[in-house]
C-alpha cells in the first residue's frame, strides 16, 4: 500500500473576468464542482469565490494531475453553467488557471481564506489577489499574458 497526500489551492476565472456567477446561485456551482471532484476520487475541502472567479482547495489522488483535474472541472462545469438558466451570462472560463501545492499544516488557513472571499474582495480586486498569490508562491509573471484572454 502506498500513502500519498497532495493538497492544491486552485484558482481560475471566468472568460475576460466578466462577473457571470451570480452570488445568489454560486453555491449551486460549487456543489456541481464538488460532485465533479468526488467523481474523480478527490477530497474537496472548500470551494468559494466571487462572480468572476473560483477557488478550490482539494486533495488529488496520485493518478490525477492538476492540469487534468482543472480541465475536467472547467469543461464539465462550463457545459452545466451554459445549460443552467441561473447563469444566463456565463460564456466560459478563461484558459489559464493557477495551482499551488500546499501542506497539511496550511489546510485551515486556506479554508478560511476561501471562506472569506466576499469580505476579502471588498478591499482588493481579483487581479491584485491573483498577482499576490502568484508572487507568494514563487511564480514569475509574464506580463504579456497576465489575465489576457485574446
Amino acid at each position: 500500500m502506498s500513502y500519498t497526500q497532495s493538497f492544491y489551492h486552485i484558482v481560475f476565472r471566468t472568460y475576460r473576468s466578466v462577473p457571470t456567477i451570480p452570488i445568489e446561485h454560486d453555491r449551486e456551482l460549487y456543489a456541481y464542482i464538488y460532485g465533479i471532484a468526488r467523481n474523480l476520487n478527490c477530497q474537496t475541502y472548500r470551494i468559494g469565490g466571487m462572480p468572476d472567479h473560483v477557488h478550490i482547495f482539494v486533495s488529488l489522488p496520485p493518478t490525477l494531475t492538476v492540469a487534468s483535474f482543472v480541465q475536467r472541472v472547467k469543461t464539465d462545469s462550463s457545459k452545466w453553467l451554459k445549460a443552467n438558466p441561473n447563469f444566463p451570462d456565463f460564456s466560459g472560463w478563461a484558459r489559464e488557471y493557477a495551482g499551488f501545492s500546499k501542506s497539511a499544516s496550511e489546510k485551515d488557513t486556506i479554508i478560511g481564506y476561501i471562506m472569506r472571499q466576499k469580505e476579502h474582495h471588498k478591499r482588493i480586486t481579483f487581479a491584485e489577489e491573483y498577482r499576490t498569490l502568484l508572487v507568494e508562491n514563487g511564480i514569475v509573471i509574464d506580463e504579456r499574458y497576465f489575465l489576457k484572454d485574446d
